[in-house]
């Protein structure tokens, strides 16, 4: 994205951030502003598209115009409007940098819905190419979830930003980020509104704390950045270097679709410690 933000809202995030000397330079992921995916990989590995379809997932750079701008994003869909079936439409890059166990990285991105219903996930990786084809889901590690889908109890998620969290009930495994200070989970994500997100990635052994995120937001409800979840948990724990970025989401199964609503994503950026300052500006 040609980056937008005014200098005021710089300064809003900047008195979060250490001081100059501790924080280390933001290194970019991407910020789509070019006309390929070249270091993106693309893979549909469950595939029950009827009739088949092969590559359905829509994983693509498109434009919109924002403040007299034109900026470029990603847009991710399961497959096009009414089709069902793609269960795992994997995405990933490797990362500018593998974090390595024992450090911690602050990630920084930009996410806006496109469309409800839908059922998106995305995060960090420790495992390669390959082995993230083999996976899917269970190569996250720090995951962050879109979604209003029902599970398989019944239970109906209301399409809040949410994070992994370590639970004994299948149906469970995620919970939405909070509004700390009103005392209740944060509301739904607004379709076509812009968030930014920055998760704090602890990459330690789970012996010494590590295998934790913690996850700031700012928009919708939180007009200035806010912590909306402390704590959030590694899926697999694995305790190994995190290297690429990952993202999937799934149309749900032929007798229960979930829908194929899209979520944009934009300037994925990461930094080395804590670093809760806005990447960059370039105009």
């Amino acid at each position: 994205m040609q980056k937008i933000f005014s200098l005021l809202a710089f300064t809003l995030f900047s008195v979060h951030s250490l001081a100059d000397d501790q924080v280390s330079p933001w290194l970019l992921l991407d910020n789509f502003e070019h006309n390929q995916l070249t270091q993106w990989q693309k893979a549909d590995t469950q595939n029950q598209t009827k009739p088949k379809i092969e590559n359905p997932q829509i994983t693509e750079i498109r434009q919109e115009a924002q403040q007299n701008q034109i900026n470029h994003y990603l847009i991710k869909k399961p497959a096009q409007d009414g089709v069902v079936g793609n269960r795992k439409a994997l995405t990933f890059s490797p990362l500018p940098k593998a974090i390595e166990v024992g450090e911690t990285y602050t990630f920084y991105l930009r996410i806006n819905v496109e469309s409800f219903p839908n059922n998106h996930a995305f995060g960090i990786s420790n495992l390669a190419a390959e082995e993230i084809k083999k996976q899917a889901y269970n190569a996250f590690e720090p995951t962050l979830r879109v979604t209003d889908k029902a599970e398989s109890n019944g239970y109906k998620n209301d399409g809040a930003l949410m994070v992994k969290i370590d639970s004994e009930d299948k149906y469970r495994q995620y919970a939405n980020v909070q509004n700390y200070q009103a005392k209740r989970s944060a509301k739904p994500l607004q379709i076509g509104s812009w968030y930014q997100v920055w998760f704090v990635v602890n990459n330690a052994l789970v012996s010494e704390g590590g295998q934790t995120y913690d996850v700031y937001m700012q928009g919708g409800e939180f007009t200035n950045q806010t912590l909306v979840y402390k704590g959030a948990k590694f899926r697999m724990k694995r305790e190994q270097a995190l290297i690429y970025f990952f993202a999937t989401c799934n149309t749900g199964p032929h007798k229960q679709a979930y829908g194929n609503g899209g979520l944009k994503y934009d300037d994925i950026y990461m930094s080395k410690g804590l670093n809760l300052s806005l990447p960059a500006l370039k105009f």
